[in-house]
Parts: C-alpha cells; structure tokens; sequence
C-alpha cells in the first residue's frame, strides 16, 4: 500500500529468498535506474526517507538488513558480522530481478556496500556512499581476544531483556540521544520503523545481538583486496561533524583510486537524514542514474 512521505510517494514489500524476509520500502517509478539502499547500525530504511523523493528517475529500494526494522532476525547460532550482508544484499537483488544494480549505503550499509562490490563487482555498477567506506582494521594478533569479547557479549546479550519505554515519545527521544544525536525529525522516522508495542509500552525492534562486536574482523591486507576490486564509479559523501574520517583516515585508502570522488557536506553522522539531504541529492542523482560518472565540478 502506498503512503505518504514528504514530497513522495513509497510503497512497501516483503522480500523472500533461502527461507529468510527481508522488508523494504520502495520509491520511484519500477523502470527507474535500479538502487538498492543500505542503512546504518541500529537503523533502519526509514534512514532514507529524506533522501528518496530528491532522486528522481531512479528505483530506490530501501531494505530493513537482518536483525533491523522489521526484517528476520539471524539464528542463534549466527553472527552479524558485516560481510554476512553481502549474501543478504545478492539474495535481495535476485528477489527483485535485478541482474545488475547500483549500491546507496550509510555508515554500516557503505562498509557492507563496498564488500559487495569487491565480492562481485561484476553486480554492482557505481556506489553511493555515506559517511562509511571501510570497517576498522584489525591486526591479526587481536583475534583471539576479538572472538572472546565477542562469544561473551554474545551471551550476554541473548539473554538479556529488551529496553522498554513506557511511551513511543520516550523511545524518539531516546534515540535522539544515542551514540550519534539526531534532529527529533529524524529520530521519529526511525523510531516509527523501530519499535514495536509492548504490555504496557514500546520496544524496539532490532535484534540486542546486534550490540555484540563481530566474531573475527577484517585486517588491512583483506580490506584492500576488497577496494582493489572496486574500480566502478563510486562517489563518497563525508559529514564535517561525522565519523567515516576519524575511525580509519582516508587519505591511505584513497591514495591512486581515481575512481572514488569525495565531498565534504555540512551536518554529523546522519547528514542525509537532515538539513544536507538535498544538496547530497543534487551530487548523488545524476551519478545514480548514469548521467554523469567521475568528474570534478
């Protein structure tokens, strides 16, 4: 059924594929340039729904990934670790149809985007990208105390009992207060696809497993495999106020990949839930539709 957001219009369905659901939400016209939209940690695809009506011509699905929104949740004796998205986001574009496709990732969805493309990059013809390029890179001798951390946060995790709030305000305003502070325009859009009513309240939700750190991460030489197979056109968005920067420098990563255009935008982590959405839009939608690829202006 089609709702109202802003200035457009979305419809929203169900996607199936290995026994698994994944929910999405869906903006533009079904022969539209194809893109398929990934969130952050914690969020959901609510996170576009500022961004969506400002790219015309383009057929954006939104997808709630595993454990967020109103998505599955992975087993328990599975792991969130990122580059099991990679399999959800091939089973996704398969349940579309989509032979071919191009990536719009935030934060956790970019990492997971551009593991995507190194894996097969075959699939995926330019990225959008979102404060997020690459995960924190690991040293190999950290891996024992990583999945030790990881088997016991697992654990505790699991069992603990979800947060409730006693009014869907207090949880907006909670998350508005969380680890990266939202408008309350934003932190409503997210909670409103977040949490779920409860006796006596809210909820939210997405799997507290998700809380838990990965079982193993990524060293450099690995991550550099992946961006050296990801030589399609990739534009890089980066908040003056966000983290992508800080977490691992760029200017490394960066170094004689031609491919990859980067700007600097005004706002924190979630730039494109706020007052930058539309000049992000401008930069973003005639690169989305193949109007344009690697250019300087």
């Amino acid at each position: 059924m089609n709702q109202s957001q802003g200035p457009g219009l979305f419809s929203e369905k169900t996607l199936e594929f290995d026994g698994k659901a994944i929910a999405a939400r869906l903006w533009g016209p079904p022969d539209g340039e194809p893109v398929l939209a990934l969130h952050g940690w914690l969020d959901n695809c609510a996170s576009f729904d500022r961004l969506a009506p400002l790219l015309p011509g383009i057929h954006l699905v939104a997808v709630d990934m595993a454990g967020h929104g109103r998505s599955y949740h992975r087993s328990r004796d599975a792991n969130y670790n990122i580059w099991e998205e990679v399999e959800d986001i091939l089973g996704v574009s398969q349940a579309l149809g989509w032979r071919d496709f191009s990536l719009l990732g935030h934060s956790r969805g970019a990492i997971a985007a551009m593991l995507t493309a190194g894996t097969f990059p075959g699939r995926v013809k330019r990225m959008a990208l979102i404060d997020g390029l690459i995960p924190p890179l690991a040293e190999d001798k950290e891996a024992p105390e990583i999945l030790a951390r990881a088997i016991a946060q697992r654990a505790r995790l699991g069992a603990r009992r979800r947060r409730h709030y006693a009014t869907f305000e207090e949880a907006v305003e909670a998350r508005k207060k969380g680890m990266f502070p939202l408008s309350g325009t934003a932190a409503r859009a997210l909670a409103e696809r977040g949490t779920m009513e409860t006796g006596g309240g809210v909820t939210w939700r997405s799997d507290p497993r998700l809380m838990a750190t990965s079982t193993a991460k990524l060293n450099k030489a690995q991550v550099w495999a992946f961006l050296d197979r990801v030589t399609m056109p990739v534009r890089l968005a980066l908040a003056k106020s966000g983290m992508a920067d800080r977490a691992v420098p760029l200017r490394q990563v960066l170094q004689g990949r031609a491919n990859i255009e980067v700007r600097e935008f005004p706002g924190g982590h979630h730039l494109h839930m706020e007052e930058s959405a539309g000049v992000i839009a401008d930069w973003f939608g005639p690169f989305l539709r193949g109007e344009t690829g690697k250019v300087s202006d």
